[in-house]
């Protein structure tokens, strides 16, 4: 018995060993870029979601990068990968989508937006041409130009007029909420007014957006569970929607949700158009608006309290936008709007630096022969485009809050190392949307919304800051007050139009957020 036992054991082991030796060398019809697998089943997956307290790259990366060069393999969640911070690879893995590579998503990701399936919204040829003309037609430039610009004006004053009248405001989230209640009234009549705080749509999306890095184990109690039936119901409510219009048609509105239903009516419709790949599609529009641009706009408010000469600047172009209009129309037009040069480079500034994930992903369709090493088909490739955001030999000092840097950046420098909306053949459509909103954010908030004095002076110099634009009557040492407030460095003297309140710590984990949120009390508006 005893020697059997023994050879089972020896045979276990034997079996266990190679096992481990394949997962630490995977096979290869070439050289495999450099790197470990970390271990079995989970690979390096927890030096990923370490969470970092810094806008540089993470340490998972930057670490790697360090010891195996700019491209190394790794495996996340059991997948083998292959990292890429080189900027001639990720632009030929960003051109090359259905032919070297196919965009790919996490099984959270996958789950979650249906990604799977010959009907997938992440499909190359007619479903990715019919999704990114429904975008544009209803967000893109022509639309923006035509009325959509003082609809986004008149949102933003009414929400801000209502954060003005709490005691504070979570940035992150109020802002999620307003762009989601925004675009969901474009794509279909959504009311948020008229649901009570357990029925808003917005909340169950908001709470999806927190799970996106879970580990994928659809549980009762974990996080991922809860994600999933917080999806459920989002998707009943759209499913609810589409038949409410459809069965409906006196409530026409001529907008997105309109589009679609013509659009499965016709006989000669594409094969891929049904109910659900519809409601997949507005699930994933919803989510792309919301989260991404409130991330930015969030953090572009941090960076401003904690840079006040950048922020002196931006009130100036702004304040001298309404000084040379010609009428008394108070609505924000185009041309004004691309007359913003310094709040458009302060916006690249933020995306630049505010990197929302860790790297774009694509599989790889056949294998990838690059600078000697061979990426083996069905690998995933993660393209780490906050590596080119971060690059010193292109951005001189890449972790400074520097918005100035735009006005002499090389076009085709910036063309190859600046893609905060993706690239190639999935460049974002609602690219020019969401920084038209963010811009007419910041218009709003800083022509309609006082100075507010917060945190302490160190001497009681403090006492003087109520002179500064109190009532808007101009006061003799308002100049001397101000360079006081500027020249110290290391205190929160002056947020003007906003008061910090707690948090705006960064973290990435590896996803950009916000430890504790970040808190904001926004002043009344004076006009």
């Amino acid at each position: 018995m005893w020697t059997i036992g023994l050879c089972v054991v020896a045979l276990l082991v034997i079996y266990c060993t190679h096992l481990v030796r394949k997962w630490k060398n995977p096979s290869c019809n070439g050289v495999l870029p450099p790197g470990s697998m970390g271990l079995p089943l989970i690979g390096e997956t927890l030096h990923l979601i370490i969470p970092s307290y810094s806008l540089d790259l993470h340490p998972f990366i930057k670490k790697r990068i360090q010891r195996f060069g700019p491209i190394f393999r790794t495996n996340i969640l059991g997948r083998p990968v292959v990292v890429s911070t080189d900027p001639e690879l990720n632009h030929l893995i960003l051109q090359q989508e259905g032919k070297l590579v196919e965009m790919w998503y996490l099984d959270t990701f996958s789950k979650l937006f249906n990604q799977e399936g010959e009907s997938r919204t992440s499909a190359v040829g007619v479903i990715h041409k019919y999704i990114r003309s429904l975008s544009l037609t209803h967000f893109g430039v022509e639309t923006l130009k035509k009325g959509l610009l003082p609809e986004i004006e008149d949102m933003i004053k009414k929400t801000l007029q209502m954060w003005s009248t709490q005691e504070s405001i979570e940035v992150k989230y109020g802002s999620a909420v307003m762009v989601f209640n925004y675009i969901a009234k474009h794509m279909f009549g959504y009311d948020d007014s008229e649901n009570t705080s357990e029925d808003k749509i917005s909340e169950k999306f908001t709470k999806i957006s927190e799970f996106l890095m879970s580990i994928p184990l659809n549980i009762p109690g974990t996080t991922y569970h809860k994600c999933l039936k917080d999806r459920e119901k989002a998707t009943k409510f759209l499913k609810d929607k589409l038949e409410e219009r459809r069965n409906s048609p006196d409530m026409y509105r001529g907008d997105l949700l309109d589009q679609v239903i013509a659009d499965l009516n016709k006989e000669d419709k594409e094969k891929f158009l049904s109910d659900d790949f519809i409601i997949t599609v507005i699930f994933g529009l919803l989510f792309a608006g919301f989260e991404s641009v409130s991330k930015i706009l969030t953090l572009t408010l941090k960076l401003l309290a904690d840079h006040p000469s950048v922020l002196q600047e931006l009130i100036a172009e702004h304040e001298g936008i309404l000084k040379n209009r010609r009428n008394s129309d108070p609505v924000l037009t185009w041309d004004e709007y691309k007359s913003m040069t310094f709040t458009l480079q302060v916006i690249n500034e933020s995306l630049r630096l505010g990197n929302g994930a860790p790297g774009l992903l694509r599989r790889a369709l056949k294998d990838i022969e690059f600078k000697g090493f061979t990426i083996p088909a069905g690998w995933i490739i993660m393209a780490v485009t906050s590596a080119s955001h971060l690059n010193p030999d292109v951005y001189k000092d890449p972790l400074a809050f520097n918005p100035a840097r735009w006005k002499d950046m090389d076009p085709y420098l910036v063309s190859k190392n600046f893609m905060p909306f993706s690239g190639g053949t999935r460049q974002c459509a609602g690219a020019e949307f969401s920084k038209l909103l963010m811009a007419t954010f910041l218009h709003v908030l800083l022509t309609k919304y006082e100075y507010v004095p917060v945190s302490f002076l160190p001497f009681q110099w403090h006492l003087l800051l109520f002179v500064i634009r109190q009532d808007h009557v101009a006061c003799f040492c308002t100049g001397f007050c101000s360079r006081i407030v500027n020249g110290f460095s290391g205190f929160e003297f002056l947020n003007h139009r906003w008061t910090r309140i707690k948090g705006g710590r960064v973290v990435q984990g590896p996803m950009l957020g916000f430890r504790d949120g970040f808190h904001v009390k926004f002043s009344p508006d004076h006009n």
